[in-house]
Order: C-alpha cells, then sequence, then structure tokens
C-alpha cells in the first residue's frame, strides 16, 4: 500500500528528515477514509489562511483534483495523480510553467500533496495485463486525504469566526449610528452633562478600529461603545424622568392651591353656600351671627371642612432628618441626590410610580398632609418597602388617618432612625 511507501526526491534535492515526517504523517489514512474530493476541496478553500496557502497554489490543486478519475479519494484506490506540465498547465487556467513548479512546492509544503517520484523523475503510470494501474509516478493526494478531518475542523472554525466577525461589524454599524444620535438628542433636548466629553470620547473609540479588524481588536471596542451606550440612554431616561416629575409637581401643586381657593364649587359641589366662612375666625370686635337654622347649616359645614385648617398642622421635619431616616429616597433625586424639598418632592413621584401607587391616592396624600409631607411619607414608604406589601393602599390608610388627625410623621421617622441606630434619642415617644 502507499502507506507504506516513502519515496526520496529526483535529482539533486536532497532527502531530510522533515520531508521523511512529513511524507509518513501524510500517508497515515485511517482504513474505509473516503471523502468526496470537490466538498473536501471546498473545506480546503475554506481553511485557506490556515493552511498558509494562496489562491493560485489552489487553483493548482483543483486543476490535480481534476485528473482523479473517481469522484471520491478513497484509502482503497490509487491516490496518485500522474498530469504532464502542459496538461497541467491547461488545467489550471494556463499558468506558466515556473508559477506552477512554485505552487506546487507551496502545496507539498503546505502537506497537502506529496511527490512519488519516478527512478527517472518523470509522471507516468505502469498498467498491467488487465487495464488497471499497477503502478503510479506523480502528485500522491494522500496527504489530503489524511488531513481531512483537520481541515474540515479547521474550515467549520473559520466559518464561524467570519459568521462572528460579520456579526460584530454590524453592531459596530449600530452602535455607531445609536450613539451619534443619542449625543444629537442630547444636545437638543439641553440634558444636564457635559455631551462635549461624550462626544470627544465616542471618537477616541472609534478612531481605535483597525482598517483589518478582527476579532480581537472588535471586542474591546464593542464593549467601550456598548457602555457608552449605555450611560448615555440612562442620562436621557433620567432627564425624561425628571421632566415628568416636574410637570406631575407642578399640577399637584395647581390642584392644591385651588382646592384651598373660597370656591369650592369643584371639590365640594354640596358647600358653595357659606362655604367661603366656615373654618374663618370672627374678625375683631364683631359679634358673629346666629340665625338659628342658618347657623346649625354653617356649623355642620365648618365640620366637614376641618380638614384643611389641620393640612398645616401636620408637623414636618427638617430635610436633613428625612434623608437621614430615609436615605434610599436620594437615588432617585436629580442626578442622585436631594439638596431640598423640591428635590424630594421630585424622587416621591418617581418612587410613587416605581411602587405603582396611583396618582389619585398620592394626590389626596398631598392634598390633606401638604406635599412636603406626602413626600416625606413616599420617602418612609420607600424605606420600609420590604415590610409594606401594597404601597398605595398604605398611602391611602395614612391619608384617611391625617384626614381625622390620628397620623404624625414623628412616630414613623423616629421608628426609622431606630432601626438604623440604636443609640438614636428617643424623643418623641
Amino acid at each position: 500500500m502507499e502507506s507504506d511507501y516513502v519515496t526520496t526526491p529526483f535529482g539533486r534535492r536532497p532527502m531530510t528528515l522533515a520531508m521523511l515526517l512529513k511524507q509518513r504523517r501524510g500517508e497515515a489514512i485511517a482504513a474505509e477514509t473516503t471523502r468526496s474530493k470537490w466538498k473536501l476541496f471546498r473545506s480546503v478553500c475554506e481553511a485557506r489562511a490556515g493552511l498558509d496557502v494562496s489562491d493560485r497554489a489552489l487553483t493548482v490543486l483543483d486543476a490535480l483534483l481534476s485528473f482523479y478519475p473517481e469522484d471520491e479519494l478513497s484509502s482503497e484506490k490509487g491516490l496518485v495523480v500522474f498530469p504532464s506540465n502542459a496538461q497541467l498547465s491547461l488545467r489550471a487556467r494556463g499558468m506558466a510553467a515556473a508559477t506552477l513548479r512554485r505552487h506546487l512546492a507551496v502545496l507539498i509544503e503546505a502537506g497537502l500533496i506529496s511527490r512519488k517520484d519516478s527512478p527517472n523523475g518523470k509522471r507516468y503510470a505502469r498498467r498491467g495485463r488487465g487495464g488497471g494501474i499497477d503502478e503510479a509516478y506523480g502528485f500522491s493526494l494522500a496527504p489530503l486525504l489524511a488531513r481531512a478531518g483537520e481541515i474540515e475542523v479547521m474550515a467549520a472554525r473559520i466559518a464561524a469566526d467570519r459568521q462572528m466577525l460579520r456579526a460584530m461589524k454590524e453592531r459596530l454599524t449600530i452602535y455607531r449610528r445609536d450613539i451619534a444620535k443619542l449625543i444629537s438628542a442630547a444636545v437638543e433636548e439641553a440634558v444636564a452633562g457635559d455631551c462635549e466629553r461624550v462626544s470627544s470620547m465616542f471618537h477616541s473609540i472609534l478612531d481605535r478600529i483597525p482598517r483589518a479588524a478582527t476579532i480581537e481588536t472588535l471586542t474591546p471596542v464593542l464593549e467601550d461603545l456598548e457602555t457608552l451606550r449605555t450611560d448615555i440612554v440612562n442620562l436621557l431616561e433620567l432627564h425624561a424622568k425628571m421632566q415628568m416629575a416636574s410637570t406631575s409637581e407642578s399640577r399637584i401643586e395647581r390642584h392644591i392651591q385651588n382646592s384651598h381657593t373660597e370656591s369650592l364649587s369643584e371639590s365640594e359641589p354640596r358647600l358653595e353656600t357659606g362655604a367661603g366662612q366656615a373654618g374663618r375666625d370672627p374678625q375683631p370686635g364683631t359679634k358673629p351671627h346666629d340665625d338659628g337654622p342658618k347657623a346649625q347649616t354653617r356649623g355642620r359645614e365648618g365640620s366637614r371642612l376641618a380638614v384643611w385648617p389641620r393640612v398645616c398642622e401636620l408637623k414636618s421635619f427638617p430635610l436633613a432628618t428625612v434623608l437621614q431616616a430615609c436615605p434610599d429616597i436620594m437615588d432617585y433625586g436629580p442626578g442622585g441626590k436631594v439638596d431640598s424639598w423640591r428635590d424630594l418632592m421630585t424622587a416621591a413621584i418617581i418612587v410613587r410610580s416605581m411602587l405603582a401607587v396611583s396618582p389619585s391616592a398620592y394626590g389626596a396624600a398631598s392634598r390633606v398632609m401638604g406635599p412636603e409631607s406626602a413626600a416625606t411619607v413616599m420617602a418612609c414608604i420607600l424605606q420600609r418597602g420590604e415590610c409594606i406589601n401594597s404601597a398605595g393602599g398604605y398611602l391611602r390608610d395614612l391619608t384617611r388617618r391625617a384626614e381625622r388627625s390620628e397620623f404624625a410623621l414623628g412616630p414613623m421617622l423616629i421608628a426609622l432612625l431606630r432601626a438604623k441606630s440604636p443609640a438614636v434619642s428617643r424623643a418623641g415617644t
């Protein structure tokens, strides 16, 4: 069998140990190994970069395979082809003889073919009486068949890498487009932040992209672009939330102002008569009128309006105390901090939406307790989130208790302070 055959070069070319090892490795074909020669050739073309062969060398290999009579390469059959230089040149698209010899040497060096030289250096076959080939001298395709499994694995890996590189280039294009347009949107919306620095960082990342991009070079670039895009998106979302919070806060403040006007026709349609005077003290030097039934009516209406004077009676606490008891609320303030009561109310509206508290429930709490106290209650609810199943129901219950003057902020804040530090004073207990 050819796997037991070792040939030395014809002429003055020397025999080396590397040539011997390459022959033995190339001829070590597993039994019953077969491959479609054209499918195997496509795998060689796919793995060209890993095999370190040129496209012109593949043209020569294509020509050599065309001289093999069978469609399948088999270790049970002869794997030697013996075309002349003239015929090989024709099937290699008219390649010059010198170029042909150079690319044949490349294929041999790559371990895809091997030489089987005749005694006189010519390529020919000796046929037996039955017409079959007994011995052939030329180029052996046995190394190609012996490395079929290796070549197919290499081709699959290269194809997968090429597909991954294509996907990474697509992601790169999308990231570049997204970041450029997001920066433009941030500039147009006057978003708080250093847009020039972000744009400069974006261009510095793009400058790192090489002309011949590879998976290794694109991976860190894509990671940096993804991080930058995420930061810009978060900045824009925070800006949008702040705008929504500011709009909601303005509506709540206008609603509170309208609720304190003398005409309560919108919120209390049944209190139109005498409602303007129902909770006011008589002017000095004047005597309150007592008209019998009218006075009793005013008394009943005054008791129904008694909730409004209690709005200002709900004791408030310093902002620093509220933030010390409820530090979690600061994460939702503008820029991640709370420096004023306005910032606290803005953060409370964001937290209200996050905890699924309805606008009506929060609006009622703001009307009864006052906007600052309602924001403080929302901060306390956020701080005790693990212990509260329904934030909306809990807020409505506190609002009803505040209407009956049964609720105060002090015990709630002191309880949170004690939970944070046992050494907190027991003032107010």
